[in-house]
C-alpha cells in the first residue's frame, strides 16, 4: 500500500510492535484478544459483545471482500450485528486494499474511518497470538501521533454503553418473548422473528418483571457479568416463576449470578467459529461460534441448576439448566451470523417450551 502512516501496538508488559496504519488514523486504548474466525468481519466487528476491545484476526489476509451494503429487514440490519462498529481497534497480519465481491459497498479501511477506528497491518498475528494465548489477555494501545494510558475495559459497565435507551416492539406472533438487551446481535432478532413471535426489546436495567410475556430471553453483551446488577436482580425474580427463560452468552453467565452461582474470567476468552463442545450426558459434538471472555464457575451452581455443554478444549460451562424448571443457557451462539448454524435447533426448543408453558398454564 501506498501513503501509508507507521502506528504501533503497545502491550501493558512494555512490548512494541511496529507496524503501518489503515481505518482511521487515531490512538486508542483497550484489552488485545484474538479471533481465529477466517471470515465474517463484518459480523465480528458490529457484535456489541467486542465493545472496549483492541481485536486481532489470526486470519492471514483481511478486507480482501470489502463490507457490504446496509439493508434492512424488518427495521432492523439485514447484514451486521448492530448499528456500527463496537471493536476498539483491529489488528491484522496483511490488509487488503483491493477487495472484490459481488455485495461489497465499500472497503474495510474506509468503513473504519466512518467510525473513526484504527487498523494496524503488518504485524505478526501469529507471534502476537502465541504471547496472548500464554499471558492471557492482555492491555493495549493503538498509537499514532499522540499516545494514550492503557485502559482496563472490564472496570466499566459496558453493558449499559451498548444497550438501547428505550423498549422496542417487532412482529406479531402468537408467542410474547421479552428480549432483555446487553448488547444483543441482531440476528438473534432476525432468529425469533423467523419464528413468528412478538419480540419486546427491553434495555439491560429495565424491570421486565412488570411486564406481561409468555417467555424471557437474555441477550449477549460485553465485560463482566457482575456489573449487570438491575439484570441479575430483575432476572432472580424471574426465576421464581415457571415461565421459560433462555440465555446466550453473557445471558447465561447472567442466569447463573441470579441462580446464586459465581462467575470468572477466562485467561484468553473464547473468539471464533470452531469452537467444540458437547451436549452433558450424550456424546452429541457441535462447532460452535463464541465471543466472550468470562464463563460461569458450574461448581458454585446450587443443587437444582446443572451444566448443559460442556467446552472441549477447555472443559469450561458452555451452558447451565434447571433440573425442573425450563430454563436453559448457552455461552456460544445458536443463532451464529457468521459461523456454523448447527445449535439454531435451540431457539425451536425454547419455543416450544413457551408454548408447553403456556399450554400447562391454561
Amino acid at each position: 500500500m501506498e501513503n501509508t502512516k507507521p502506528v504501533k501496538l503497545v502491550l501493558e508488559d512494555g512490548t512494541e510492535i511496529q507496524g503501518q496504519s489503515f481505518g482511521a488514523y487515531t490512538s486508542v486504548a483497550g484489552e488485545v484478544v484474538f479471533s481465529t474466525a477466517m471470515t465474517g468481519y463484518p459480523e465480528n466487528l458490529t457484535d456489541p459483545s467486542f465493545a472496549g476491545q483492541i481485536l486481532v484476526l489470526t486470519y492471514p489476509m483481511v478486507g480482501n471482500y470489502g463490507v457490504p451494503g446496509e439493508e434492512l429487514y424488518e427495521s432492523i440490519s439485514k447484514i451486521f450485528e448492530s448499528d456500527k462498529i463496537h471493536i476498539a481497534g483491529l489488528v491484522v497480519n496483511y490488509y487488503s486494499e483491493e477487495h472484490s465481491h459481488w455485495a461489497a459497498a465499500k472497503s474495510l479501511g474506509d468503513w473504519l474511518k466512518e467510525y473513526n477506528i484504527p487498523g494496524i497491518f503488518g504485524v505478526d498475528t501469529r507471534l502476537l497470538t502465541k504471547k496472548l494465548r500464554e499471558k492471557g489477555a492482555m492491555l493495549g494501545k493503538i498509537v499514532a501521533e499522540e499516545d494514550v494510558p492503557l485502559h482496563d475495559p472490564n472496570l466499566d459497565n459496558l453493558v449499559a454503553q451498548v444497550s438501547p435507551a428505550g423498549v422496542r416492539h417487532y412482529g406479531h406472533g402468537q408467542h410474547k418473548i421479552v428480549l432483555v438487551d446487553c448488547g444483543t446481535k441482531t440476528n438473534i432478532i432476525r432468529c425469533f422473528l423467523e419464528r413468528d413471535v412478538e419480540l419486546i426489546r427491553v434495555p439491560w436495567d429495565y424491570d421486565f418483571t412488570t411486564l406481561d410475556y409468555d417467555g424471557l430471553f437474555l441477550s449477549n453483551g460485553p465485560g463482566d457479568p457482575k456489573m449487570c446488577a438491575p439484570t441479575i436482580q430483575n432476572l432472580h425474580k424471574a426465576l421464581q416463576q415457571d415461565k421459560p427463560i433462555f440465555g446466550i452468552c453473557l445471558g447465561s453467565q447472567l442466569m447463573g449470578l441470579a441462580a446464586g452461582g459465581d462467575t470468572f474470567k477466562l485467561k484468553y476468552g473464547h473468539r471464533s467459529h470452531n469452537q467444540p463442545v458437547k451436549l452433558t450426558g450424550t456424546q452429541h459434538c457441535y462447532i460452535t461460534s463464541q465471543n466472550h471472555g468470562f464463563a460461569v464457575d458450574t461448581a458454585t451452581l446450587p443443587a437444582e441448576w446443572e451444566m448443559l455443554f460442556e467446552n472441549l478444549n477447555d472443559g469450561t460451562c458452555e451452558g447451565i439448566k434447571h433440573k425442573t424448571k425450563p430454563f436453559f443457557s448457552t455461552q456460544f451462539h445458536p443463532e451464529a451470523a457468521g459461523g456454523p448454524e448447527d445449535t439454531e435447533y435451540l431457539f425451536d426448543d425454547f419455543l416450544k417450551a413457551v408454548e408447553e408453558y403456556k399450554t400447562t398454564a391454561n
